[in-house]
């Protein structure tokens, strides 16, 4: 009975003995994450932003023309169908098709009125004829009856005064006439010259117009005009452009070919940010796709007017960085890590943003390991680090936050 109180005595004072030395390990343990120190070298401030990739010049695949030289009217056209995005393509390769349905109703149209056109041109051309040859008999009798006329009036001249002179009253009759029914003859074909030359004008517009529709109807078949890949066009709302939207006469663009020679990045920089980037900035990226590589680049636009994204409620600006040299690699949309070098620094003192505290007067200080309360005076800073000046030695343990004897602290200016 002895030696089991005596064994579990032991054993219960070796694990206080085991929780004790265990405590003092974790407590020295969790202390190291409870300091930084001050730094010393070059100190860049940049501006880090995430962003997108795309072209700095592009082939534009584009809807039919409507209202360009043609009689083509149209309001939207419906995208039913595109070849998947990121598709490589050859010159002439089919990309997309238009919903035809509106345009091959007016083509019907159309046709229908050109064929009543011609039916009524063919009845007024057959009418037109019988009238002229109704005409021609009449004139060829008349000349008949001129020539009879003529005959009595020589005839006459052994007549007396009077039968002499109503024979020449109707030679005069049958004369008058005659020229009437000439101009009457001549002025039938001269109208019928018009008409028939108007409804063939109007003829030929309708043709011309239904030729329009169908050179119209045959580029709903949208092809590739050049070899590439083939990218959806973003509307200014940045929506890609797919299958059931639609197009119009004003913009007409259904995708796009890149140029992959040249690339360019777009990000957007908040409004707190924005007056610290200018053109001509050195740029530092990283692209997700190809985590071990870096590019360098340069900021080339910089907007003028910030802009709301979808679902935030700050402004951000429109920032747009060219890469330098060619990677056929790069394809649009890949997403891109951007380090934008405001300035630069070759020897100076800094310390995590997270140690600097407000002390009394609104001076900024941090906390030492020594225990000093020391002022700092701040520089410039980039996302995680600031720079002050040299009152702190490089390698100096300073405390993230504030510790929770502060009063014990001696302050230090």
């Amino acid at each position: 009975m002895k030696k089991t109180l005596i064994t579990t005595g032991l054993i219960i004072a070796a694990a206080l003995i085991a929780l004790f030395v265990f405590d003092r390990f974790t407590s020295k343990d969790d202390t190291t994450g409870m300091f930084a120190e001050v730094s010393r070298g070059k100190f860049e401030v940049v501006v880090s932003a995430t962003g997108e990739l795309l072209a700095e010049n592009s082939i534009e695949i584009k809807g039919p023309a409507f209202g360009q030289g043609n009689d083509v009217r149209s309001t939207n056209i419906r995208i039913t169908d595109l070849i998947p995005e990121g598709t490589e393509v050859k010159k002439g390769d089919y990309v997309a098709s238009l919903d035809k349905t509106e345009l091959d109703n007016e083509v019907k149209n159309i046709r229908e009125r050109i064929t009543e056109m011609e039916q009524q041109m063919e009845v007024q051309i057959l009418d037109t004829a019988v009238q002229l040859t109704n005409y021609r008999d009449q004139i060829s009798n008349q000349k008949h009856t001129v020539e009879e006329a003529e005959i009595r009036v020589k005839n006459s001249k052994y007549e007396s005064p009077m039968t002499q002179r109503d024979a020449e009253i109707d030679f005069e009759q049958s004369k008058m006439v005659l020229e009437q029914l000439y101009r009457s003859y001549e002025l039938r074909k001269a109208q019928t010259r018009v008409n028939i030359g108007n409804r063939k004008m109007f003829l030929n517009r309708m043709n011309r117009r239904l030729a329009d529709y169908e050179t119209t109807l045959a580029a709903f078949t949208i092809t590739a005009p050049s070899d590439g890949m083939i990218i959806y066009f973003r509307t200014r709302f940045g929506t890609k452009r797919k299958v059931g939207q639609t197009i119009n006469v004003i913009d007409r663009t259904v995708a796009t070919i890149p140029d992959l020679n040249s690339m360019l990045s777009k990000v957007f920089i908040s409004e707190v940010e924005i007056n610290k980037v200018k053109t001509g900035l050195p740029v530092t990226i990283t692209i997700d796709a190809f985590p071990n590589n870096s590019y360098t680049g340069k900021v080339i636009s910089v907007a003028n007017i910030g802009e709301k994204l979808p679902n935030t409620d700050s402004k951000v600006f429109e920032v747009i960085i060219k890469i330098d040299g060619t990677d056929m690699n790069m394809r649009p949309s890949m997403t891109t890590n951007n380090k934008i070098l405001i300035s630069e620094h070759a020897d100076v003192n800094f310390i995590p943003l997270e140690c600097v505290h407000t002390g009394q007067d609104s001076i900024p200080v941090v906390y030492t390991k020594s225990g000093i309360r020391q002022a700092v005076k701040l520089g410039d800073a980039n996302d995680k680090f600031v720079i002050i000046d040299d009152v702190l030695k490089p390698g100096t343990p300073i405390y993230f936050e504030i510790p929770e004897d502060e009063e014990k602290f001696k302050t230090s200016k």
